[in-house]
């Protein structure tokens, strides 16, 4: 194994002493970590609302699963395309800089999209192809913010950066869609999108007050595709990351689409309105539960192993999923919302851990694209065909469809090493003559 870039020998020394390395304590003792975690935490909380609340107005604006899903599919398809190409600047260019760019573009588009549903009866064209914008911003932030981490913290607390960086994620699902769902019902739908923009606002001010540090460029990486596709390369040659990367998409494609229907699964099954507080609170449910799995991760779990937590997450996501197809009223699916989301974070943000142990820096970026392609850019084709699927059939027989999946996955999670190999080929890079 390579020796540890000089960036991340400092940010392990200069580590004060206090929580144990590898907890969520230990990694918010950095304080460029902690400046930009909490900018991200404002963000995040924006983007959710406007997620949450954007799927809710498709919905209720024309009564159509197909345009829901079509909605996901503008906001989440462009990372299949754009990611790749995010993970490869982020490995070449200033990562601040650039994370800088797409923070603006984000907000100047969801301005646009907030006076755009001013209109009663907006374009449907228009607000796919204003959705379709915000997305490919997010495909090249994902990839890039994913690869600064590491860097910020070493490789000591990196366990407790990621599950920080989910639990952030995840208590934006409950702050999010909670505010979200009270200003859509009490004001309108624009005033959500407005209050995303100027979180978005609060992360460019973070960002121009911070150092990242400079990215080490790999040598070996090639030029032009080979050096955009390097991250394949290595996703080839490493069990253990190809492992991963299709454990996720195979989960975000057959198992995830429920989440980006749940306006639908509440008002069939449910009997809740889409444009309602008590649709904000079912929604915020998953993410309590999200929350509460991926925190674990980084506190009472941070030394367990995190194959094994993958083994046991995906069969517990099955049957927890499955109860929730079937139950007919709000009482039990709030409680069952909560045990989903902890199985599914869990679930993933040891999946993530996995991955990110096994990368050197130089080919994080590239990487960390193919995981935003596995995890988010196969959500929208799955909700595509979920969308068709749910008005051929039922949401519960598609969620019963995706707990059997998952089910299967759990099998397929025993491929695992129990503990990655930090020198295995991921760490070395692409060689030469790799693509």
């Amino acid at each position: 194994m390579p020796p540890p870039s000089r960036r991340t020998a400092e940010a392990t020394l200069d580590r004060p002493a206090g929580p144990p390395p590898g907890t969520a304590r230990s990694a918010l003792t950095h304080p460029t970590f902690r400046r930009l975690y909490v900018g991200a935490f404002v963000s995040t909380i924006g983007t959710w609302m406007q997620n949450a609340v954007l799927a809710a107005y498709a919905f209720k604006l024309t009564g159509s699963a197909s345009f829901v899903g079509l909605i996901v599919f503008a906001q989440l398809g462009p990372m299949l395309a754009f990611s790749v190409v995010g993970g490869a600047l982020a490995d070449l260019v200033d990562r601040r800089r650039l994370l800088v760019v797409v923070a603006v573009e984000q907000a100047l588009l969801t301005l646009v999209l907030a006076g755009l549903t001013l209109d009663d009866d907006p374009s449907r064209a228009l607000l796919v192809a204003v959705v379709f914008g915000i997305g490919v911003g997010q495909a090249i932030h994902a990839p890039t913010y994913s690869a600064v981490l590491p860097s910020l913290v070493g490789p000591e607390d990196l366990n407790g950066a990621i599950a920080l960086n989910s639990t952030q994620m995840n208590a934006s699902r409950v702050v999010g869609p909670a505010l979200g769902g009270a200003l859509f019902a009490a004001v309108s739908v624009s005033w959500v999108f407005l209050l995303n923009a100027a979180s978005v606002v609060v992360v460019i001010v973070v960002l121009l007050r911070i150092e990242l540090p400079p990215v080490e460029r790999d040598p070996a990486g090639g030029r032009g595709w080979r050096r955009l596709l390097g991250g394949f390369a290595v996703a080839r040659r490493d069990d253990q990351v190809r492992r991963v990367l299709v454990t996720m998409a195979l989960f975000s494609f057959f198992c995830l689409p429920f989440v980006t229907h749940v306006p639908v699964l509440a008002d069939l099954n449910l009997g809740i309105d889409p444009k309602s507080t008590a649709y904000g609170i079912l929604y915020a449910c998953l993410g309590v539960g999200a929350v509460i799995g991926s925190l674990s991760i980084g506190t009472v779990f941070a030394g367990s192993s995190k194959p094994r937590i993958v083994q046991l997450g995906l069969p517990a996501f099955a049957g927890l999923v499955a109860l929730l197809a079937l139950v007919r009223s709000p009482g039990p699916a709030y409680g069952l919302m909560v045990l989903v989301g902890i199985a599914y974070f869990a679930t993933v943000t040891s999946l993530s851990t996995i991955l990110q142990q096994q990368l050197d820096d130089r080919v994080r970026g590239r990487v960390m694209a193919l995981w935003v392609m596995s995890f988010g850019g196969t959500v929208p084709i799955g909700s595509l065909v979920a969308g068709a699927a749910i008005e051929a059939t039922s949401i519960t027989a598609v969620m019963l469809v995706g707990a059997g999946v998952a089910a299967l996955l759990g099998v397929y999670a025993y491929g695992f090493t129990r503990r990655p190999s930090a020198g295995g080929p991921a760490a070395r890079g692409p060689r030469p003559d790799s693509p």
